[in-house]
């Protein structure tokens, strides 16, 4: 998930922006992962999903200093409600995705 600029963000509302915060850490965590086992093409996809992650909680916390909140409290409201997106590359057949790079990795074939 590449939300790109600051713009897409301040167009969300406190809930999609917790969850798009919340995916971006599904999203930095696996690709770090996948950086890990020799599985990541574009290792400046990690560096991007961290600036977008920084510009989210930067944003949600303007908005709780801006309602007089306390720090991380739209997170814990709206993150019970948070459904991660499947990445495109795990398919819900389990023909492929995650584990069976790492099961071809290790046994060789392609």
């Amino acid at each position: 998930m590449a939300l790109q600029n600051l713009k897409n963000l301040k167009k969300l509302d406190d809930e999609a922006l917790v969850h798009a915060e919340l995916q971006l850490e599904r999203d930095l965590i696996t690709a770090s992962f996948r950086l890990r086992t020799g599985q990541l093409d574009d290792t400046s996809s990690i560096g991007r999903v961290r600036r977008d992650l920084a510009r989210s909680r930067t944003l949600q916390r303007q908005r709780e200093l801006d309602h007089g909140l306390a720090k991380d409290s739209l997170r814990s409201r709206y993150r019970p409600t948070f459904q991660p997106s499947v990445p495109e590359t795990e398919g819900t057949d389990g023909s492929g995705g995650f584990l069976k790079g790492l099961v071809d990795k290790i046994s060789g074939s392609n």
